[in-house]
């Protein structure tokens, strides 16, 4: 039963990833809107589903941490893991405009969170703040890539994404949910039997827990940003890690909150440590993003080593391993400074080219 779920967990996200992605690029040549949008809206709030599942149950228990780590782990596990493993796969080009209004909104939305935790609880105005946040953000850039893809139509007299296979509307919008319904087993069956695989070797729940299950509420972001880069479809791949950070933060945070009896209180743990790497994350994808307007296969192998890096942390920490505090100092005094020297160069080099002409009107 173990090696069912396994596989057909796998099969279910393989096969769902591959209708959503088809269904979005559809979708996007239908609505005359970018490929980009629909990674950043649809895609990325179908495949958030889990978070939201799992932070709303949580919030409704009066399990605030669970809430708020699902969210942080998850956003971190998306840049760090998901966007990783794509570049390494294929380096990904970065549209100008996920750098001038997307990328500054993940970051404003990390800075915003950890202000609204800094005394200690997210509370329900504040969440109120959040979910209008993500109102705001969505309705600002569907209309506005409308209005771009209208005039960029009458200028050139040809429509956006005419390699897109078109079918009609309803046969993107059932590709869609299948493909969300499918992720969502999928994701469920490989989660049941990975942690049914790891007791029968005698790992804790903590570990598990620490590692499987994070995992499993991001294996649809996984299996779909994979899936469109291998087609592709890159400029879903990197919406859908951007825009699921952004409706994590703003929606399920939002909605947790809201829903939990004095709003969501925050541990020291997640205020000391956590959000404080989620928040460098997002950060660190501005200079990234802009060096070139792609994620190249060296920039991609970065971001798995520091999520292996910081997964080891956790799990040397929570099981209070002697060596937690030598792994602690090295990442902090040592590899952030060096990587952050480097991206600092990075990103002085790439303002100073900033005003270039955009290669192909990207």
């Amino acid at each position: 039963m173990t090696l069912f779920l396994l596989v057909a967990g796998i099969a279910f996200l393989v096969l769902g990833a591959d209708a959503l992605v088809k269904g979005a690029s559809g979708l996007a040549a239908t609505a005359g809107v970018s490929s980009l949008v629909i990674g950043l809206t649809v895609v990325a709030f179908g495949t958030s589903a889990p978070e939201l599942s799992v932070s709303v149950a949580s919030a409704l228990e009066g399990k605030s941490d669970l809430a708020l780590g699902n969210v942080v782990g998850s956003n971190i596990l998306n840049v760090l893991l998901i966007l990783g493993v794509c570049a390494v796969i294929s380096p990904l080009a970065v549209q100008r405009q996920l750098i001038r209004l997307d990328t500054p909104a993940m970051i404003g939305a990390s800075v915003l969170v950890w202000l609204f935790a800094l005394d200690g609880d997210i509370a329900q105005a504040e969440a109120w703040v959040l979910l209008a946040g993500l109102v705001a953000y969505t309705a600002q850039r569907v209309m506005g890539n409308r209005r771009e893809s209208a005039a960029a139509s009458a200028t050139s007299g040809a429509e956006a994404d005419t390699a897109v296979e078109r079918h009609a509307w309803y046969v993107d919008v059932g590709l869609v949910v299948l493909g969300l319904v499918a992720l969502v087993f999928g994701s469920r069956w490989f989660l049941e039997g990975a942690v049914a695989l790891a007791r029968s070797f005698g790992m804790s729940e903590l570990l598990i827990g620490l590692t499987l299950v994070a995992l499993g509420t991001s294996l649809p972001e996984v299996a779909t940003s994979v899936m469109a880069t291998i087609r592709g479809e890159r400029d879903i791949a990197v919406g859908n890690v951007v825009g699921s950070n952004i409706f994590n933060l703003l929606g399920v945070l939002g909605v947790s909150g809201i829903v939990a009896s004095g709003g969501l209180h925050v541990s020291g743990a997640p205020l000391a440590r956590d959000l404080p790497v989620m928040t460098a994350v997002a950060v660190a994808c501005f200079p990234i993003f802009i060096s070139g307007l792609r994620i190249a296969r060296w920039e991609g192998w970065l971001f798995l080593g520091y999520y292996v890096a910081y997964t080891a942390y956790l799990a040397l920490a929570e099981t209070q391993s002697p060596a937690a505090p030598n792994v602690a100092r090295l990442l902090v005094q040592v590899l952030v400074p060096l990587t952050g020297g480097v991206l600092m160069v990075i990103l002085v080099r790439s303002i100073r080219e900033w005003n270039e002409p955009e290669p192909g009107g990207r």
